[in-house]
C-alpha cells in the first residue's frame, strides 16, 4: 500500500469523525457535556460512546482501516437513540449523511436527551431487525465499492498475457482517489442494466458533477479500469453495445458521406438501431495499460511506443505479433508451450508463412527474448498492421495501428494552439468531455461562439493501450481517456478460472 493510499484511508476516517461535529456542538449540551467537545474529532466519538454507555472497544475498533468506518457509523446510530430516535428513517439519515442529521436533532428544541437507560427499553421487531441488517449490509458494501475496491472480471483477451480471460480482480478505488457517482440513485451492485430486464438500473433525477476525493494522477504504465469514453451513446442490442460502438457503426454506415451521414441513417431506423445515452459512471468498464500521461508527447514507431522521444519498453507479458525466422530446428509442441508459452496448434498464436523456417507468432516480451537468447530464433521482426482505420479517422492523418503520431496528451491548465490539422484530434475532448460548443467555419475555429485559435484544458487526459497490442480496442481507436472516466487501478487477482482454478494466478499482484 502506498503512502498516498494510507493517507486517503486516514482522511476518510477523519471525515467520519468530523462530519457529526456540527450537530454534536448543539447535542452535547443537552446531555450535560460542553459543546466544544463535539467539535474535536476523535474526542467527540469517545464522548458519544460514554454518553450512550457502549463498550469502549467500539472506540478502539474505529481505527482499523476500512472496518472501522462501519463502527464509526454504528456509534452515531447508538448515540442518536439516546435522543429518542428509533425510527428506521432517522437511523438511515444518520448513516447516509455521516452524522449531519445531528444538526437537526441538536437545533430542534423538541428533541431532548433521554439517556442510555431509556434508549435500551426500546425493542425492535424481528422484521425491523432484518431490515436494519440488510440496509447496513448494503450501505457497507456500497461504501467499500465506492471508496476502497470493486471486483472486476476480465472479459476479453486485450490484456493477455498480463491478464487472462476470467481473471477476477480487485480494483483499488483509492489509488487515484474515490470518485463520487454521477448517478447516486441506482440499484445497488448493478452497473447500468437490470439483470433479466432490459431497463436502466439508475435514474438521473439527481446528477452530481465530476467529484473525486483526495485525487492522485494515474501513473505511466499503471493498469487502469475506466469508463469507455466512446460508450456515452450505445446501440442497445446485444450484438452492438461496446463490442460494436455506436461511432464505429455510424462511420461504417456513412461511408463516403462521413459519420454524420451514418448518424442520420441510425436515427432513421430506431428499430434496428435503438440508442441509449449513458452518463459517465454508467458507461462500460474497460481495462488497459496507461502508456501516456497528461503532458506527454507520444509516438508509436514499428509497434514501439516512445514517450517524449524515449522508448517505453513493452511489459514482460505483453503480446504482439512477430515474424520469427528459425535455424531449421524441429519445433517441439511441448517445448514451445513450456519454454515459450506458445501453443503451436493454436492458429491465433502460431502460423506457417509459406516460407521455410519462417513463422508468424504471437509472443510475449519474455518469450521473444528467450528465443533470441536460446538461439531458437535467428531473427525476430515485428509484424506490422498497416490499416489506417484509427482515431481520429481523418484522411489527413497518415497513421496506422503500429505507426501512430506523434501527438500531445492534454494536461489540465495547459493551453493548446488549435489549427486545421490538430482540430480533428482534439475536437472530441474539447466538445464532448469538456462541454464546449466547438465549430470550424470557413477555416476559422469558434469556441462557444467566440473565434479562438487556442484552448486551455480543464482536465488531465491519458492514453490507454492493451498489452495484447493487436487484439485490443484501445486509445488508437477512440482517443483520450479523460480523468473523470478513471475508475481505479487494477490491484490483485483473487480468482482465475479456465476449466478449473488456475492456482498459480491466485493473489497475484498486477503490474
Amino acid at each position: 500500500m502506498t503512502a498516498h493510499q494510507i493517507l486517503i484511508l486516514f482522511e476518510i476516517a477523519l471525515v467520519l469523525f468530523f462530519l457529526p461535529a456540527f450537530g454534536l456542538y448543539f447535542m452535547f449540551p443537552k446531555a450535560g457535556v460542553p459543546g466544544w467537545k463535539g467539535l474535536v474529532p476523535v474526542l467527540n466519538s469517545y464522548e458519544m460512546i460514554r454518553l450512550s454507555k457502549r463498550p469502549i472497544y467500539l472506540f478502539i475498533i474505529q481505527f482499523i482501516p476500512v472496518v472501522g468506518w462501519f463502527f464509526s457509523l454504528a456509534i452515531l446510530v447508538e448515540f442518536v437513540k439516546t435522543f429518542g430516535k428509533f425510527r428506521f428513517y432517522q437511523h438511515a439519515l444518520t448513516v447516509l449523511t455521516g452524522g449531519l442529521y445531528f444538526l437537526y436533532v441538536g437545533m430542534n428544541k423538541d428533541d431532548k436527551y433521554i439517556g442510555p437507560e431509556a434508549a435500551k427499553k426500546y425493542k425492535k421487531s424481528a422484521t425491523r431487525e432484518w431490515i436494519d441488517a440488510a440496509i447496513f449490509a448494503i450501505i457497507a458494501a456500497t461504501l467499500i465499492r465506492t471508496f476502497v475496491f470493486e471486483a472486476y472480471v476480465i472479459p476479453t483477451p486485450s490484456m493477455e498475457k498480463t491478464l487472462l480471460v476470467n481473471d477476477f480482480l480487485f480494483v483499488s478505488k483509492f489509488s487515484y482517489g474515490p470518485r463520487i457517482p454521477n448517478t447516486p440513485l441506482a440499484m445497488p451492485f448493478v452497473h447500468h442494466t437490470m439483470p433479466l430486464f432490459d431497463m436502466k438500473s439508475y435514474v438521473e433525477w439527481i446528477h452530481i458533477p465530476y467529484t473525486r476525493w483526495f485525487p492522485a494522477p494515474v501513473q505511466r504504465n499503471d493498469v487502469v479500469v475506466f469508463n469507455f469514453p466512446a460508450g456515452d451513446t450505445v446501440i442497445n442490442k446485444e450484438e452492438y453495445q461496446s463490442e460494436q460502438p455506436y461511432y464505429n457503426v455510424a462511420r461504417m454506415l456513412g461511408g463516403s458521406g462521413g459519420i454524420d451521414a451514418g448518424r442520420a441513417a441510425i436515427l432513421a431506423d430506431p428499430d434496428q438501431y435503438p440508442l441509449i445515452v449513458r452518463p459517465v459512471d454508467k458507461q462500460e468498464n474497460y481495462i488497459k495499460r496507461c502508456v501516456g500521461i497528461a503532458g506527454d508527447t507520444l509516438q508509436i514507431k514499428n509497434q514501439v511506443v516512445y514517450i517524449n522521444g524515449v522508448e517505453n519498453k513493452l511489459p514482460d507479458y505483453s503480446e504482439t505479433n512477430y515474424i520469427v525466422t528459425t535455424g531449421g530446428q524441429q519445433l517441439d509442441e511441448t517445448v514451445m508451450k513450456d519454454e515459450y508459452d506458445i501453443d503451436i496448434t493454436n492458429g491465433e498464436e502460431f502460423q506457417q508463412t509459406g516460407i521455410p523456417n519462417r513463422y508468424a507468432m504471437l509472443l510475449t516480451t519474455i518469450a521473444r527474448d528467450k528465443m533470441i537468447k536460446s538461439g531458437l530464433a535467428k531473427n525476430i521482426t515485428p509484424y506490422l498492421d498497416s490499416g489506417r482505420n484509427v482515431y481520429p479517422y481523418d484522411p489527413q492523418y497518415n497513421w496506422t495501428m503500429d505507426n501512430y503520431g506523434p501527438f500531445w496528451i492534454p494536461k489540465k491548465g495547459a493551453t493548446l494552439t488549435l489549427n486545421s490539422f490538430n482540430y480533428p484530434f482534439y475536437e472530441r475532448a474539447i466538445r464532448v468531455y469538456e462541454n464546449n460548443k466547438l465549430e470550424m467555419r470557413n477555416g476559422k475555429i469558434f469556441i462557444n461562439d467566440q473565434e479562438s485559435n487556442s484552448y486551455t484544458f480543464k482536465m488531465n487526459y491519458y492514453w490507454m493501450m492493451g498489452d495484447n497490442r493487436h487484439q485490443s480496442q484501445d486509445s488508437r481507436y477512440w482517443g483520450f481517456v479523460p480523468e473523470d472516466h478513471v475508475v481505479g487501478e487494477a490491484w490483485m487477482i483473487w480468482m482465475s478460472w479456465k476449466n478449473g482454478v488456475r492456482w498459480s494466478r491466485l493473489f497475484k499482484k498486477i503490474k
